[in-house]
């Protein structure tokens, strides 16, 4: 309990010196840019950070292939990912873009996500 007390310190500091560091960045750069172009600079900045984190936290993913089924498609979508970064990202956000202007796709992704997952077959 003490551990996971200490990572929520850790993460809820982590999260309180992003914060501050974007006000500060936008306080730096809206005197000279304007109110606009501060906040721009301020998402760009929170942008790559993500990027970064995202390339280390994810360049080592390797998923486990399936029994019997060496070309799933969640292999497929890494490897893609890997091979045309702009490709994935390019895709990632045509699907955000279809799931936010669309509510049933939405209710869809949210139904079977939420969704019991069947047992296994009876035996005969």
């Amino acid at each position: 309990m003490g551990l996971v007390a200490a990572i929520a310190a850790i993460a809820a500091a982590a999260v309180v010196c992003v914060i501050a560091l974007a006000f500060a960045e936008y306080a730096a750069v809206r005197d000279y840019l304007g109110p606009a172009w501060g906040a721009a600079a301020v998402s760009a900045t929170v942008a790559v950070i993500a990027l970064i984190l995202a390339y280390v936290v994810t360049r080592k993913a390797r998923p486990k292939p399936v029994k019997g089924d060496a070309d799933n498609l969640t292999a497929k979508l890494i490897d893609l990912a890997r091979e045309r970064p702009l490709v994935a990202v390019a895709a990632v956000g045509a699907a955000a873009a279809v799931v936010v202007r669309n509510p049933r796709v939405l209710t869809a992704i949210l139904a079977a996500a939420f969704a019991p997952r069947p047992g296994p077959p009876p035996k005969k």
